[in-house]
């Protein structure tokens, strides 16, 4: 079993909580969770990486165990949600790394990538979505928001926060529900639960219109740096389709792109096929941080030395 630490940071005044495993001159790989989750989300992949990787996992501002201040005290846009996060990278000195990023965790992800490209090693992208096509239609209600921002259409996306949503977000597409454990939804549907969470994701539901509106910035450093990319996709994701995954082909052509017969939160079904890809991914090919005038990648690598796990 992995030696987990739970841990608290403060950045720019806020508590923020994340899980820590595997020694710290190990390479490192930053695990970023998605809506209405938290870093308990990665409770299973976490111990299977750590012997080989140091592995840092926070909760976003507003989620899990981090501070969760007023709306009136912080303003819940990703790009704020991205300055804490690249701001405890910061205060715990991780200079190079790689990323997992899921759901929400890809914007903010992107955002650091995009700020500090020499510093990102390899991304892994677990259905993390950055292209237009990878939206499917159960935006749809979402989107009618983002152009109409009024009471009503507001109140139309709050479904999504209730409790029976947070279940059908994790058992749709699954084959075998009963594979589906329900610590995870009945955390989530805990921290939803606090006063003020709705609106406060209510507001991150409105700004994920900005995300969308960036997907060619990020689209850029893709192009541009070609970070080695592992896209691990739940095939039957009800919100981030598989032409999502497929698209980052166009701008990274040897990204590994690989479908797995799960649903949206892949995790807690396949965590042992996501973490041997994962390892393999990042053992076997040399990762390409950009160069620090951002105009050529440069080949090196920490993952190279790192020995595959024994079998």
């Amino acid at each position: 079993m992995a030696d987990i630490a739970y841990r608290t940071a403060e950045v720019d005044g806020l508590k923020v909580f994340y899980r820590e495993a595997g020694a710290p001159d190990a390479p490192t790989l930053l695990l970023l969770h998605g809506f209405p989750s938290s870093s308990h989300m990665f409770r299973d992949l976490i111990p299977l990486l750590a012997d080989r990787f140091h592995i840092v996992a926070p909760d976003l501002p507003g989620f899990g165990r981090s501070d969760m201040p007023a709306r009136e005290d912080f303003d819940y846009t990703f790009e704020h949600l991205t300055d804490v996060m690249d701001g405890l990278t910061e205060v715990l000195g991780l200079d190079r790394f790689a990323l997992y990023v899921f759901d929400y965790g890809a914007p903010v992800g992107f955002r650091i990538a995009t700020r500090h490209p020499e510093r990102i090693t390899a991304i892994v992208t677990q259905n993390g979505n950055a292209y237009e096509e990878g939206l499917s239609e159960n935006w749809a209600p979402v989107q009618a928001y983002w152009k109409d921002p009024s009471a009503a259409n507001r109140e139309a996306v709050r479904m999504l926060l209730r409790p029976e949503t947070t279940v059908w977000q994790y058992e749709h597409g699954v084959p075998e529900v009963t594979r589906v454990g329900p610590d995870g939804y009945g955390l989530d549907n805990h921290y939803l639960a606090r006063d003020g969470a709705h609106e406060i994701q209510l507001d991150l539901f409105l700004d994920y219109a900005g995300n969308v509106a960036l997907y060619p910035v990020f689209q850029e450093y893709f192009r541009t740096n070609r970070p080695p990319l592992l896209a691990m996709w739940g095939r039957n994701d009800p919100f981030f389709l598989p032409a999502g995954a497929e698209a980052f082909k166009r701008d990274i052509p040897d990204a590994d792109v690989r479908l797995v017969d799960t649903g949206h939160f892949a995790l807690e079904t396949h965590a042992d096929e996501i973490a041997a890809a994962i390892g393999g991914f990042l053992t076997s090919r040399p990762a390409r941080p950009a160069a620090a005038d951002n105009s050529t990648p440069v080949d090196s690598s920490p993952f190279e030395s790192i020995p595959a796990k024994e079998k």
